[in-house]
């Protein structure tokens, strides 16, 4: 069923057109991504399908009684005061209904009237019908899912959040709002690694409809599956996943390029013949040839890559020490006395990429600050290496001066260039005209995302330090900040909630998690897979730990019950099946003991800081899920002896 038809749509400001021909069609439970470099509409499309914006041409139509939930960037929660409340406010009547339903109840006991239980019975109904009985649990889910504890979120005051966890909220009470129709703008800006693999869970399962804006390939690969490409004024849509998008916007890309190429040739050669014909016996077939030219309409071929986007190299002025950063024993605190590492020590050397990972507010960017020196040491220490010289990414980007001009920013790091190298260099980083005179105050968060960027090429240094580089940033600037990357020859040390970006840079992983880092000597894609492991083989052992209770208590009552058989036979039989249980609970307790130690060797950090590690841990968890299958087994011959004694006691 059809929820949206957009037919033709332009939007024009003044002379200015920002979109236009848009046309494309939503139905039900379908999960689109709204993809293209900043500045290029994609919010604004949000506005036309709200309603909150009219176009100024075209047609949009919507299912009759459509619901439609828009996550904006920046959010706003009325008069909530507390978390839950908060993530609950799209349900603030249901929560009025469920007060004046007590009241009503309560007043039921004097007044026994038959409109008082009219009125009662009706909003009753109506409790039930708009959810009334299952709001509350699912406030509380997604609020979990998030990373809030759901109780603690109904004390917890608003105003007490950071950026990034209001943020959170705004994103919960979009998830769980009765909407048919769900618009998420950017909603794993300032979600970590497993947040963010929740929402893909999420919205994966969901029967609802989902419009995304995302600049997280990895995201968007998991979630979506119809893309919309917003590109040179207008807008392309894609059946299929982001993965074939890419392909089917490179497949479009050379179709178009081959055809204008091939009509440039066609007009060469009419304006050949034109230009020979003209004066000539065949003047009147050159001059209806020059009429029929003029009326052609011309193609063009695609956009070129970098058409508005950045140029970005980074290059080094000299090769720098083989020990880039080294920590010894490291302490990591916050005032007012809150310990975000303990005891690390750890060796980056020239030529590594490390990504640092972990949940918010482990204390990834305090620890950035530490190693480049911005702030003190706990205890312990932290230094960078001889002949090393760091360029800093920000995450908030104060590296930027707001009181200067982009020329004067430019100017002020190379006081001996001409006027046209600054505006060349600028004009890299997709800055041109009188956009130089801007004052980076005025930038928008991607604007000054490519500024700092620009700003750090200009610093020629050997180690890069990137604290989640990609926040501001499009598709098409994320992928040219990765080619800059892959083609440094410096060191790197990443702090990123970019999974696509990690996957395709990272050779040594930091895992900073409950104040300790794990080093984990291999690739990104390596560390999820572990991870992963890590994880099925946690839940396993809880879920084996849970069986052997409750066969653990089925033999304490089996063996209770023993002692009241009387017949010699069946004395005889209990005792047999008695020695038999005995015999499958220690089979159960050697198993459980050797998957404690494969358990242990898996979990050990200082395995995976060794050149083997890798392959010895690999070797470790193969024989760990061989020996869970056996304790499976032996679990299940536990039970059914078990359930054989309990048998013959109660004979």
């Amino acid at each position: 069923m059809t929820q949206l038809a957009i037919s033709n749509v332009a939007v024009e400001f003044g002379a200015t057109t920002l979109i236009k021909d848009v046309t494309f069609t939503v139905a039900a439970g379908e999960r689109w991504g709204i993809v293209g470099r900043n500045g290029t509409g994609k919010t604004t499309l949000f506005k036309l399908v709200t309603g909150a914006q009219q176009p100024t041409r075209g047609v949009i139509s919507r299912q009759p009684g459509l619901r439609v939930s828009l996550l904006e960037q920046h959010r706003d929660f009325g008069s909530a005061t507390t978390v839950w409340d908060a993530a609950a406010g799209q349900f603030a009547h249901l929560i009025e209904l469920e007060a004046s339903l007590a009241e009503q109840a309560h007043a039921l006991a004097e007044d026994h009237g038959e409109s008082a239980m009219e009125r009662y019975a009706r909003d009753l109904e109506r409790f039930e019908h708009e959810g009334g009985y299952t709001f509350r649990a699912q406030v509380d889910a997604v609020l979990q899912g998030l990373g809030f504890d759901a109780e603690e979120a109904k004390a917890l005051p608003i105003a007490q959040l950071s950026g990034g966890e209001r943020g959170r909220v705004g994103l919960a009470r979009q998830l769980v709002s009765p909407a048919d129709v769900l618009l998420l703008d950017e909603p794993t800006n300032h979600l970590d690694l497993e947040t963010t693999a929740w929402l893909e869970e999420y919205l994966r399962n969901t029967t609802k409809t989902v419009l995304l804006i995302s600049h997280d390939r990895a995201f968007l690969a998991a979630v979506v599956d119809h893309v919309l490409h917003v590109e040179g004024g207008t807008a392309v849509a894609y059946r299929g996943s982001y993965e074939q998008f890419v392909l089917q916007r490179e497949e479009r890309r050379l179709s178009q390029q081959r055809a204008a190429d091939k009509q440039a040739r066609v007009v060469a050669a009419e304006e050949d013949y034109i230009r020979r014909n003209i004066a000539g016996v065949n003047s009147k077939q050159a001059k209806g040839r020059r009429k029929r030219l003029e009326r052609m309409p011309r193609l063009s071929g695609p956009l070129a890559e970098d058409a508005f986007g950045m140029a970005l190299r980074f290059e080094v002025s000299e090769r720098g020490g083989d020990q880039v950063v080294v920590t010894r024993k490291l302490s990591v605190t916050v005032p007012p006395d809150r310990t975000l590492l303990r005891d690390f020590s750890g060796l980056v050397l020239r030529g590594d990429r490390v990504g640092l990972v972990g949940p918010n507010g482990a204390g990834k960017s305090t620890l950035l600050r530490t190693i480049v020196g911005d702030l003190a040491p706990a205890a312990g220490e932290a230094r960078v290496g001889g002949s090393v010289t760091v360029a800093y990414y920000r995450q908030d980007m104060a590296q930027v001066p707001l009181d200067r001009t982009l020329y004067q920013i430019i100017a002020d790091l190379r006081p001996l260039w001409e006027r046209r190298l600054v505006q060349g260099h600028l004009g890299r980083f997709g800055f041109s005209g009188d956009e130089v005179q801007r004052l980076a105050g005025t930038l928008s968060g991607g604007e000054r995302a490519r500024v700092a960027l620009a700003m750090m090429m200009l610093t020629r240094a050997n180690l890069l330090v990137l604290d989640e580089p990609t926040n501001h940033l499009d598709v098409e600037s994320i992928e040219a900040l990765e080619d800059a990357i892959d083609a440094y020859d410096g060191t790197v040390l990443l702090v990123s909630h970019d999974r696509a970006l990690l996957r395709a840079l990272v050779d040594k992983v930091w895992a900073l998690d409950h104040q300790r880092i794990t080093e984990f000597d291999g690739s990104f894609a390596e560390w999820e897979s572990m991870a992963a492991e890590r994880a099925r083989a946690a839940a396993t052992m809880s879920q084996e730990q849970e069986a052997q209770r409750r066969a653990r208590e089925r033999q304490q009552a089996a063996r209770k019950s023993a002692g009241g058989a009387e017949r010699p036979d069946a004395r005889r039989e209990l005792r047999r099946a008695t020695k038999e249980l005995e015999d499958a609970e220690q089979r159960v307790a050697r198993l459980e003991a050797r998957v404690a130690e494969l358990q242990a060797v898996v979990d050990d950090p200082a395995l995976y800081g060794t050149p083997d590690g890798a392959a010895r841990g690999k070797r470790a968890a193969g024989e760990l899920e061989q020996a869970k299958r056996e304790l499976a087994a032996a679990v299940e011959q536990w039970a059914v002896a078990t359930e054989r004694v309990e048998e013959l006691a109660g004979a």
